[in-house]
């Protein structure tokens, strides 16, 4: 199973960015039965499609159309009120900060869907969250 993080989606809907083709790449590949990602990533990416600034912000319907492609191209991973207070618990354990709580959550959906490779362009936050998962987590394109 691959799992795929939020910023790779993101980078795949936008024609302009440098790392476009390298995500689209990825996420074309995409099926129910070999990708997911995580519940939370949904309402990430049609924050941030909608929310960026013009001229990159995307039209309401368009992200929604883009988020429901999304969810039929990949399983959806959901953690459970257990598993979600337990990462927010170890992240305050392991003196982690601010939004690398969002990296932490997608790390145990991640776990969760026992992803054999996980792509971000957030690698970084990603090894620092799990420094056991560091071999399998790489940039589209790698």
């Amino acid at each position: 199973m691959i799992f795929f993080d939020t910023s790779v989606m993101v980078c795949a809907a936008h024609r302009t960015d440098l790392r476009y083709r390298a995500s689209l790449e990825c996420v074309s590949r995409a099926t129910p039965a070999s990708a997911c990602c995580g519940a939370h990533s949904l309402a990430e990416m049609y924050s941030t499609l909608t929310g960026r600034p013009h001229p990159m912000r995307m039209p309401i319907a368009a992200a929604l159309t883009l988020v429901e492609q999304t969810r039929s191209r990949m399983k959806i991973v959901a953690l459970d009120e257990v598993e979600y207070i337990a990462v927010v618990r170890e992240s305050a354990r392991a003196g982690r900060m601010g939004g690398i709580i969002f990296d932490a959550l997608l790390v145990a959906c991640a776990r969760k869907a026992n992803a054999e490779t996980i792509y971000t362009w957030n690698a970084r936050h990603f090894r620092l969250v799990a420094p056991d998962l560091a071999g399998r987590i790489l940039e589209p394109g790698n």
